[in-house]
């Protein structure tokens, strides 16, 4: 059996709060377990560690969480959620309240950017925006 593996976030003594705000943002997500310095937590059924590990250490854009997304609506949930307390970058990455990086986009840019007549018109729609918005993209 491989071991499996999983991110490790660390935190500025946040780690309860960041894993229960995530856990209220995505479906089938719960806190394993929970000490003063470590907890585990899955987010959609995956693995993480959160990591009171002290100011030392912060987030930047060099990791990022990218969370497929098949509706506009699923989108704009995770957007909007994610956004709360954070801010909005371009191209559908976000940072949260924590400062960790996410990039909410859709499932249908692959086809599109594999498209070699489309995906030129598909980035330069996404380019303008900050939260991906399908039927733009689409249309393109």
């Amino acid at each position: 059996m491989e071991n499996p593996i999983f991110p490790c976030l660390w935190f500025n003594g946040q780690a309860k709060a960041a894993a229960e705000f995530y856990c209220s943002v995505f479906k089938n997500s719960k806190i394993i377990a929970d000490t003063p310095m470590v907890l585990t937590f899955e987010l959609n059924g995956r693995k993480f560690m959160g990591l009171n590990g002290g100011p030392q250490f912060t987030f930047n854009e060099s990791v990022s969480f990218v969370v497929e997304c098949e509706t506009q609506a699923e989108i704009d949930h995770y957007w909007n959620k994610l956004t709360e307390g954070g801010s909005e970058s371009m191209c559908g990455w976000l940072k949260d309240k924590f400062g960790v990086s996410w990039q909410i986009v859709p499932t249908v840019l692959g086809d599109l950017m594999s498209d070699p007549q489309r995906a030129p018109r598909v980035v330069e729609a996404f380019l303008k925006m900050k939260k991906f918005d399908i039927e733009t993209l689409l249309k393109a």
